[in-house]
């Protein structure tokens, strides 16, 4: 086989391509109801017809996946870890996320509404601070913490994990709705490191309400959504950077990532 031809290109040489400008303003998704899988690869390509019917897949100067480094930050209690595993409503997630190809760099808020949908606040960030967090930076994090909540984000944060993976996203052609299939995921934090296996990938939808067409095309395939599924709180897990995980034990088997004893 050609050194070059990229090994996942089976999932998105099907689809017509959308440009980025075209993907925002169907489908930015900064408030959304997600939905995440753990599939592999047979049950995507039985589920790929489908959805070439009603999907494009995002292209940006020629790519189709596109390589992201993500720098996830929590306070020495693992606070926003904790709040996640003991599913408060009062949660969040603070990352600085960057996207390799196109030499972009964001601050980025994740955090879930009364209705429990999620709520994404983004702020520009400048390259060469991927992995630390300015005042700039935390004045975002307060600002979109304060916005929602109505109370000041009280933890001091530090890096606690890096990730990258390869995602492929694709967008509705009627709009409000996207899809994204992420692969080649590896975790690092303290000298550790894991890799999902090859043939694992995440699948997330987000939709309006949760119940869009992708969710119906997967679970057509018996694909269902993973309690727990959020690569964050996994890598934690399995890299034990974190000691209880009980939470996230269905998509840590699944992934195959369960923590190893030492």
């Amino acid at each position: 086989m050609n050194a070059t031809v990229d090994p996942r290109r089976w999932i998105y040489q099907p689809f017509a391509p959308i440009s980025l400008a075209a993907l925002d303003a169907k489908a930015a998704m900064l408030e959304r109801l997600d939905n995440k899988y753990v599939v592999h690869e047979a049950a995507l390509r039985q589920a790929l017809p489908q959805l070439v019917e009603h999907f494009d897949v995002l292209e940006i100067g020629g790519r189709r996946a596109f390589t992201y480094d993500t720098c996830y930050f929590d306070d020495a209690e693992r606070h926003c870890y904790f709040d996640h595993h003991q599913g408060r409503r009062r949660r969040c997630k603070v990352r600085v996320r960057r996207y390799t190809d196109a030499q972009l760099c964001f601050v980025e808020v994740k955090l879930k509404d009364r209705r429990g949908i999620t709520v994404k606040k983004r702020l520009d960030y400048a390259v060469d601070k991927y992995g630390m967090l300015d005042a700039a930076a935390l004045a975002h994090v307060d600002a979109s913490y304060r916005g929602l909540y109505g109370e000041p984000f009280a933890y001091a944060l530090g890096p606690v994990i890096d990730m990258r993976y390869r995602r492929i996203t694709l967008v509705a052609r009627d709009g409000g709705e996207r899809m994204t299939i992420d692969c080649d995921l590896r975790f690092d934090s303290q000298g550790r490191a894991r890799r999902i296996d090859d043939s694992a990938l995440i699948i997330e939808t987000k939709s309006a309400n949760g119940n869009g067409i992708a969710d119906r095309i997967l679970r057509a395939q018996h694909q269902h959504p993973v309690r727990g599924c959020s690569k964050y709180c996994c890598g934690m897990a399995s890299l034990q950077v974190v000691d209880r995980h009980n939470t996230f034990l269905p998509a840590l088997r699944k992934l195959d990532i369960l923590p190893q004893r030492h």
